[in-house]
């Protein structure tokens, strides 16, 4: 009779697999109920670890999984996670050092006086969905244009969550269609389509969302109440009474948006950006930086010290106009460090979730109610979002739900576009919705915005997944695979 090792690692069942998830939703809902926008500076960071601890406990206690093979998970997590976590910290040297310089202030200006209230959201999700669409990427997008766009809506009187909707909106549009992009090229790579036959094949779901999200914006915009011609004539007036208001400064967001044409790494693009910046910043600006630096006269040592403190520290300028005074108000690099403790955090949980096997375990209840085409789909959306919701990273739920579907697919006989379209479909644009995510973690610092209150009004982002499954349901451009691609 064989002996069974008891050192044998157990596999979870799908029932047990969910108590981590459980632990997590019940501690967050009672963080954000007790410390509402505050939560993100320690309450939710408390309850991702504890969440982590209840799995690893679990795996360890019930399934015999050994720490060193939780711990290696956790690693190999993190290191996806680095190169987004020095992107933050540049992120927040660019809102700094922009704001200091008079780039974002001189955009405001002209934008106030060129985009009109009627206009003003649709407006936004279309630049947005340009710029991104040319750099391919959203995030840069939010943080340079979007960041002024920002100020410019809150200028106008338009509420914070339909503002950063609409922003949002247009720069994932942008960055799911953009060969440029990282996560369309991992998408299609995952599924392995090849990348201008996916971007086409996504069009038949990613235009009408966009459409659709254009109208209500239009609607809403047309319908606002926005401040009066008087009160953005004051916000004007106090930009140019405190800035040096100059065309010649938005050379900067223009070499910037060149250089990401060139396709350079993220990192050297957005430092470069920072670099050019502080030379603005110093040129055109002299009263700010006496200003930061508490002198009456500008030198080489005041200009060093403004320079540094508007890219890694807290900066407030002054204007006599108090809406001004909080739109111009940054905090450089050290406001984006909840945000990265949060995604640290976050990274423990995906970790320690893969290596139970417990997130791996849940997928397969997807796979169990795929029967038909739009079953298959519909699990396919909703695994995106379950592992953005439960890895915090679109990355890994972009490779988990690409990897974990590909076979259901070719047994269904189904082309793979239709998998990487779903998987970009929900992954992808989902990711910014969830508070705890790199990507909801990060719009939501840059914006000002908390994640639950754009989450409603980023109308391209909620109907994306929904119109995916309204196309399989309908039938429409579902193709089947030929014999060349079995």
């Amino acid at each position: 009779m064989k002996i069974m090792d008891k050192n044998i690692a157990k596999q979870p069942s799908i029932l047990m697999s969910f108590v981590p998830l459980v632990v997590l939703v019940i501690l967050l809902a009672l963080t954000i109920n007790l410390f509402g926008a505050d939560a993100i500076a320690g309450g939710s960071q408390l309850s991702l670890i504890t969440a982590s601890a209840v799995c690893t406990a679990m795996a360890m206690g019930i399934y015999r999984r050994k720490w060193q093979e939780l711990e290696d998970a956790v690693v190999n997590n993190m290191k996806s996670a680095t190169p987004a976590l020095i992107i933050l910290l540049l992120i927040g040297a660019i809102a700094g050092t922009w704001m200091a310089s008079g780039i974002i202030p001189t955009l405001i200006y002209y934008g106030l006086k060129i985009l009109h209230p009627s206009i003003f959201l649709p407006a936004s999700c279309i630049i947005c969905a340009v710029i991104s669409l040319l750099t391919g990427s959203s995030w840069t997008t939010i943080a340079t244009i979007g960041v002024a766009l920002m100020g410019i809506g809150r200028a106008l009187g338009f509420d914070d969550g339909w503002i950063a909707g609409a922003i949002i909106s247009g720069a994932y549009f942008g960055d799911k269609v953009s060969m440029m992009s990282d996560t369309t090229v991992l998408a299609s790579s995952t599924a392995e389509v090849p990348l201008f036959k996916h971007i086409k094949y996504m069009m038949f779901t990613t235009i009408p969302s966009l459409l659709i999200a254009l109208i209500v914006f239009s609607i809403v915009s047309f319908t606002a109440s926005p401040a009066s011609a008087t009160d953005t004539l004051i916000i004007e007036q106090a930009l140019s009474n405190t800035y040096n208001i100059t065309p010649w400064l938005l050379l900067v967001p223009v070499l910037t948006g060149v250089l990401i044409s060139r396709r350079l790494p993220a990192i050297v693009t957005l430092f470069a950006s920072v670099a050019m910046a502080a030379v603005a910043m110093v040129v055109a600006q002299p009263e700010i930086i006496m200003s930061i630096a508490q002198s009456d006269s500008t030198s080489f040592m005041t200009s060093m010290f403004a320079v540094v403190q508007a890219a890694t520290g807290s900066t407030a300028v002054e204007t006599g106009n108090t809406l001004l005074n909080d739109l111009v108000a940054t905090s450089g690099m050290g406001g984006m460090m909840d945000t990265i403790w949060l995604i640290i955090c976050a990274m423990c949980f995906g970790g320690v979730m893969y290596g139970s096997g417990m997130l791996i375990a849940i997928s397969q209840l997807f796979i169990r109610v795929a029967r038909r085409t739009v079953s298959v789909v519909g699990s396919t959306v909703c695994s995106g979002l379950f592992f953005n919701l439960a890895t915090g990273d679109q990355y890994i739920s972009i490779i988990l739900t690409g990897n974990l579907f590909r076979e259901l697919y070719d047994n269904r006989n189904l082309e793979r576009r239709l998998l990487s379209r779903s998987v970009e479909d929900s992954a992808t644009v989902t990711s910014v919705l969830i508070p705890w995510n790199s990507c909801g973690m990060t719009q939501s610092t840059v914006l000002g915005v908390a994640t639950l209150t754009y989450l409603p009004y980023c109308i391209f982002n909620l109907i994306s997944p929904l119109m995916s499954i309204f196309m399989a349901a309908i039938g429409y451009k579902i193709y089947k695979r030929t014999d060349n691609e079995k």
